[in-house]
């Protein structure tokens, strides 16, 4: 059920002021007080954050705040934007505000406050609206403080917008290539253990090579192992399972933890990577030697 506040600004009746808010010096975050609305407490301010990641804080929250974010390229087409989503992750210290989603005046909750002190991470498609941040009344607001961190994220055809994992089904060829090309990490490597969790599924790896990563999620084992290792996530009922043998591990990070994407037999995309050489259809060359 909608709180009165909400209730009577998604009435259309203009009874609080809209404050429009400038752009942090590089449109990546944002940090405000709800002290500067000066009595205003039903002001709503409006955010516009236009990078790929970044962050907001809102302390001592009154009222409300709607984030547009974008990102900050070229206008995308319809096509394009269907396939682009954002993440959020609150800080464990986050208390004080409901986290809406947008769209058109129809609010959809998405974090509540016990979610956001849990760290609990939400993704939501791009075209599914803004967010709108609403503070609690509170008796004291001294302590309050809403933070989170944002992620645009890309993901394949067919993924679900609402997870930070890609699909548990293999990729095509077409993906495979294209994963090569463009995602956050691509390494030649074997599956050292696997680890259950209650929502994913953490598989411990050793890399022979290491072609790009981002973040430095895999670490450098020294002179002596000569090897990068490191943590892949991925969806729980994937059913991952130790296995012999070199992979091709291609994924992208998300709030500096690596999520896998492809995950081949090594031979196997050598068979595609070199048909595709063959044809000249690779999006782009990798060292195979």
């Amino acid at each position: 059920m909608l709180s009165p506040f909400l209730a009577y600004f998604l009435s259309g009746l203009v009874l609080c002021r809209i404050a429009h808010s400038q752009y942090s010096s590089d449109q990546c975050s944002w940090k405000g007080s709800g002290l500067s609305h000066e009595g205003h407490t039903q002001d709503v301010e409006q955010v516009y954050l236009r990078c790929s990641q970044g962050s907001l804080e809102w302390l001592y929250p009154t009222g409300a705040v709607i984030v547009n974010l974008r990102p900050n390229t070229a206008p995308a087409s319809t096509a394009a934007a269907a396939h682009l989503g954002v993440c959020i992750k609150p800080s464990r210290e986050s208390s004080g505000t409901r986290i809406y989603l947008d769209r058109l005046g129809e609010l959809r909750l998405l974090l509540h406050e016990r979610q956001q002190a849990e760290g609990h991470v939400q993704c939501f498609g791009i075209q599914e609206g803004a967010l709108f941040i609403e503070a609690v009344p509170q008796t004291d607001i001294s302590r309050k403080i809403t933070a989170f961190q944002y992620e645009l994220v890309r993901y394949r055809p067919g993924a679900d917008p609402h997870s930070l994992a890609a699909p548990c089904q293999p990729c095509t060829d077409v993906e495979l290539l294209l994963a090569v090309c463009t995602n956050d990490f691509v390494a030649r490597g074997s599956i050292l253990g696997v680890e259950q969790g209650e929502e994913q599924t953490s598989v411990a790896v050793t890399l022979s090579h290491l072609y790009r990563q981002k973040s430095q999620v895999f670490v450098f084992g020294g002179v002596r192992a000569r090897r990068w290792a490191g943590h892949i996530n991925l969806p729980r009922e994937c059913g991952v399972r130790p296995g012999q043998g070199d992979f091709l591990f291609t994924g992208t990070v998300r709030f500096g933890e690596a999520w896998l994407t492809c995950g081949p037999r090594y031979r196997d995309f050598l068979r595609v990577y070199q048909e595709a050489r063959s044809q000249g259809t690779n999006p782009c060359h990798i060292d195979t030697d």
